[in-house]
């Protein structure tokens, strides 16, 4: 009986209220002018509009600027935006003043916005689509222990988009559409999806640092980036391609291709070049990039540009769908093509992932050594690695050249092809040359029995100068192999291989540092020092006890 009488009671106060509001005076099309409001002429590019709209957007945001028109002059910059930021909209406005794709040119803006949070109401504020809501984002809900032990490592694959979201906000409601369209567009490139319910894991939100809902965030490589702007999808889609670093691929032209292409022996990867039409990167081949970076090299050729033109005659490459080259250590000749209309994840995926590998890959480190030569699990599952011991210097080269012409030809899955420098690796390369006379180059054939480094193994006889006879020799040794698998009559265990390229985490560790300062910079303009308080806390601490170890010091 109760709560039949709150029914009575509040219902008519708010159809009261939302009749009032429905007769407030209202802004029309003919009064409202994205050029004038972001200050911009009607023939600027998308790159002064979009600084234009950083520059205001910053200005005018509420939680930053206190005047009491603040939240009206922002809601009309975003509108703004979103109009001359889409080529559509844009030209609709210029030919017919049209700010809507559901409106008719000259028709008045109906119902009411306010502002709240930096997100958008309309007159469907009085709807409450419960059941819808928490069915989509069901699927998608995150727990603690799932966070900490699978999102985190997972983000060093692939960023999330995470909704902090409670079952009584009502502002959640009304970016749901935005939302489910976001989600919709991006999972399917790739992106991860979240949602966290603050009221049955507030200890998740506490460790995001999420003290407000609705609230969205990024998370990458284990940092959590929090989303300033206001919901459109255009903004969501940009803050995602924010997210992932800038280097990931490289932009190609008929100057630089061939230092690209060979650059595979320094870094050790195949390289993949992207054939499409559109200036910018897609957001699918950045975010491949980012998943397979510690495997593959990515470039990318825009088709549209007279800088392109012979290398679009050099590969033949037909300009109707975008093509995708792999090139191993054969720069002249790309090892795989992929050419689809609709390139697809999936299709992106198997592509680079059957092809991460070169032919003959230079074992530079512990990781790379797993993923090539596994341990023998079951017998039908067996990998033999034939290991080239040798060395960089020139009077090396011919042999090398030839133990890759050698592995061109194999045709078996399960024989993988390496070498290691034996300066670089010494201790592996003792443990499997015993014998004081075995000097480089020296071809091993060896399988890796489990984890601890136990291998059973055996050397070519004769050494490794790429003859002819070296050739037929080894192709007879593999062959009574896969007869006999006792063949290989001798065992050691491995040492952990050394990192080859441990000197570039310097660099890397810039770049993290630098991102982390761009972060900084780019909250402190938003005042959001309850999200900053984390990061802040702990750089007080570290000061605090590096100058408390001073002070100890200095009295001792």
């Amino acid at each position: 009986m109760t709560r039949i009488l709150r029914v009575d009671v509040v219902l008519p106060v708010i159809l009261s209220l939302y009749l009032l509001l429905l007769d407030s005076p209202v802004e029309t099309a003919s009064e409202f002018n994205p050029y004038n409001v972001l200050g911009v002429s009607k023939s600027a590019s998308q790159a002064e509009i979009k600084k234009a709209y950083k520059q205001l957007a910053r200005e005018w945001h509420p939680d930053k600027n206190k005047d009491p028109g603040a939240e009206d002059m922002f809601i009309k910059i975003s509108k703004s935006y979103e109009i001359l930021s889409n080529e559509e909209k844009r030209s609709n406005y210029d030919r017919f003043g049209q700010m809507d794709e559901n409106r008719h040119p000259g028709q008045a803006q109906q119902g009411f916005r306010h502002f709240h949070d930096s997100f958008y109401f309309d007159e469907s504020f009085f709807q409450f689509p419960r059941a819808n809501r928490d069915f989509a984002d069901s699927k998608y809900m995150l727990h603690y222990t799932q966070y900490m032990n699978d999102i985190i490592p997972d983000s060093f694959k692939r960023p999330y988009l995470i909704k902090i979201t409670s079952d009584w906000c009502f502002t959640c409601i009304h970016i749901e559409p935005v939302w489910k369209e976001v989600v919709q567009e991006l999972e399917a490139l790739g992106v991860g999806i979240g949602v966290v319910d603050v009221g049955y894991e507030r200890r998740l939100a506490n460790q995001l640092g999420a003290h407000r809902t609705p609230s969205i965030l990024g998370l990458i490589n284990g940092k959590v980036t929090f989303f300033h702007y206001a919901i459109l999808k255009e903004h969501l889609r940009q803050f995602v391609e924010d997210l992932l670093p800038q280097r990931l691929v490289e932009k190609v032209t008929d100057r630089n291709y061939q230092d690209f292409l060979n650059s595979w022996h320094e870094e050790n990867k195949p390289h993949v070049l992207l054939f499409d039409q559109v200036p910018m990167v897609p957001l699918l081949y950045k975010l491949a990039a980012f998943t397979y970076k510690d495997y593959v090299r990515f470039g990318y050729v825009d088709q549209g540009l007279t800088e392109t033109v012979n290398l679009l005659q050099q590969f033949n490459i037909n300009t109707y769908a975008p093509t995708m080259l792999l090139f191993k250590e054969n720069t002249d000749k790309p090892a795989d093509i992929i050419q689809a209309k609709g390139m697809k994840k999936q299709i992106v995926d198997e592509f680079i992932s059957t092809n991460r590998f070169l032919i003959v890959p230079r074992l530079v480190n512990q990781k790379l050594f797993d993923e090539l030569c596994p341990v023998k699990q079951f017998h039908r599952r067996r990998k033999y690695c034939v290991l080239l011991i040798t060395s960089p210097d020139e009077s090396f080269t011919p042999g090398n050249d030839a133990f890759l012409a050698f592995a061109s030809f194999n045709s078996k899955e399960i024989l993988r092809f390496a070498y290691v420098y034996q300066k670089q690796q010494q201790p592996l390369c003792d443990a499997l040359l015993k014998n004081k006379d075995s000097m480089p180059p020296q071809v091993v054939i060896l399988e890796r029995r489990n984890a601890a480094g136990k291998v059973l193994y055996r050397a070519v006889t004769g050494g490794w100068n790429g003859s002819e006879e070296d050739k037929y020799r080894l192709q007879e040794q593999l062959d009574l192999l896969q007869k006999d698998p006792s063949f290989l009559n001798y065992d050691a265990m491995l040492p952990e291989l050394n990192n080859e390229f441990a000197s570039m985490f310097l660099i890397q560790w810039i770049y993290s540092a630098y991102d982390y300062l761009t972060q900084i910079i780019e909250d402190i303009l938003h005042s959001n020092w309850r999200e900053m308080m984390p990061l802040l806390s702990l750089i007080f601490s570290a000061l605090f006890i590096l100058f408390g170890t001073v002070v100890i010091q200095a009295f001792r």
